[in-house]
């Protein structure tokens, strides 16, 4: 999946995803992520309202995905939660 924006933060990289059910998803990897010394990626669930910036968000923690962040995560383990939080 494409990322919706990409940007600096931290020291280090975020990537923001928006689906068209209203979540979405940042995904990280800086100094104070879980995984980042390792070269790894945290990711959070994210929620839009309608019509929403991309930078309009707010975390979201009630899914059936997670109730946190998720840290240490690989490319490809990013692409498969990104696939369910896209399908919720």
């Amino acid at each position: 999946m494409i990322p919706t924006l990409i940007r600096p933060i931290n020291g280090g990289i975020q990537k923001l995803y928006m689906f068209d059910n209203g979540y979405g998803a940042s995904v990280v990897q800086h100094r104070y992520s879980y995984g980042n010394e390792s070269g790894l990626w945290e990711l959070a669930v994210t929620r839009y309202e309608p019509s929403s910036e991309v930078l309009d968000f707010e975390l979201c923690y009630d899914t059936p995905i997670t109730e946190d962040f998720i840290g240490g995560l690989t490319h490809e383990g990013v692409q498969d939660i990104l696939t369910k939080i896209e399908s919720l």
